[in-house]
């Protein structure tokens, strides 16, 4: 990928990857926002239809997945360009893969999520 021999390439990589994580987190926590909307609507008006608020779960639950696959699909994206990194371009005892690290949990986190909001249903 790169020819110039320069830590800065990989730390370039790194930083493109946590913008990522902040992007999925974000997804996650609009979902999660989006998915509890139901019980405000809920709130407000006490006869509104539950067609509102299947709408909101279903919504909320989709963006909370699209959240978990950014964060993996930017983790195969960051070991891709690690793999055409050379040895100079790392630096010497440098961890490499705290960053994927915290995607993976993220992803898992956020798939926890799903499953946990698919088993209580939608906000009554």
């Amino acid at each position: 990928m790169s020819d110039l021999n320069d830590p800065r390439v990989l730390f370039a990589a790194e930083r493109t990857l946590l913008a990522w994580n902040r992007t999925s987190l974000t997804l996650m926590a609009f979902g999660f926002v989006i998915e509890r909307f139901g019980l405000f609507v809920h709130m407000l008006t006490p006869g509104a239809a539950l067609l509102q608020r299947s709408h909101s779960f279903w919504i909320g639950l989709a963006f909370i997945m699209l959240g978990a696959l950014v964060s993996m699909t930017s983790v195969a994206q960051y070991r891709k360009v690690l793999r055409s990194l050379k040895p100079a371009e790392i630096p010497e005892d440098y961890r490499v893969h705290l960053g994927v690290f915290t995607n993976l949990a993220v992803s898992a986190l956020g798939l926890v999520l799903i499953v946990y909001l698919s088993l209580h249903g939608p906000a009554l």
